[in-house]
């Protein structure tokens, strides 16, 4: 059970990791590739070390998975773990662009229950709790009631030409942020086709569920945390009434993208 004072404490932590991340934002820090094209920066490494001190102290028997901390595989044991992305969208915060946020939420036996996303850039705080509504700051957001899959609003620069009846819309680099989005009725749909990783996703889950929003995996398969490899195969996120619409547009290039692709962990 999450007590209202655990959930402050979490957006607390969440806040002072965000004004860690913008201090040194559009300054010279140290930033390379982990592998091609998958880049980091030493202030992922310095926001990951404040939310593992902070966060370690509120519940010190939770596990621990986070992008830029090596996997722990007692992490599986645990009933309560924090997931965790110290910069989500570290492409946009090395180019000094605003699509990037603090990821941070609390799973317990594989949901989240507490997810809270940071992005100072934008001006933006993000969070929810289970059964409790979703906000960006103090407003309560909802997803859209659009009904149609023609017409949907979603973050892209370009759209497939079986897509063109889509409109586009800002894109930021934070999928985290872009899942928000549908939460908050800015976009309407959402959808990644390939391997993706849970601490991209996680607090951004519960805060669209939380907001009306209708969340799967991309081929229309329930979301769980925790497990083994940490990985998912992608995300569609919707207004609730075109959720159907989008999986069954999307299915066919879904399942030859996750044929495709490699294992998870290969």
């Amino acid at each position: 059970m999450v007590t209202e004072t655990l959930a402050d404490a979490v957006r607390s932590v969440t806040a002072d990791a965000g004004a860690l991340a913008m201090k040194r934002w559009r300054t010279d820090f140290r930033r390379w590739e982990k592998s091609p094209g998958n880049p980091v920066c030493e202030v992922d490494l310095e926001v990951d070390h404040l939310l593992r001190q902070r966060l370690g102290a509120l519940l010190p028997d939770a596990g621990w998975l986070s992008e830029e901390t090596k996997d722990d595989a007692s992490r599986l044991a645990a009933t309560r773990i924090w997931v965790v992305d110290p910069i989500d969208g570290t492409r946009d915060y090395i180019r000094g662009r605003e699509g990037w946020a603090v990821s941070v939420a609390l799973i317990e036996r594989g949901q989240p229950v507490v997810g809270v996303l940071d992005a100072p850039a934008r001006g933006e705080h993000w969070h929810a709790e289970n059964g409790k509504g979703a906000y960006r700051g103090v407003q309560r957001i909802m997803a859209s009631d659009h009904a149609t899959l023609s017409g949907a609003r979603v973050p892209a620069e370009h759209l497939p030409k079986a897509d063109r009846d889509f409109t586009t819309v800002y894109k930021p680099n934070s999928i985290a942020l872009r899942i928000a989005m549908v939460a908050a009725g800015d976009a309407d749909l959402v959808a990644t086709l390939r391997w993706g990783n849970e601490w991209d996703i996680a607090a951004a889950v519960l805060i669209a569920r939380e907001a009306g929003a209708a969340v799967t995996d991309a081929l229309g398969q329930p979301l769980a945390f925790n497990s083994p490899e940490a990985h998912a195969f992608g995300v569609l996120a919707t207004a609730p009434a075109i959720h159907d619409a989008a999986r069954e547009r999307l299915a066919a290039r879904s399942v030859l993208a996750k044929g495709a692709a490699p294992a998870p962990g290969g």
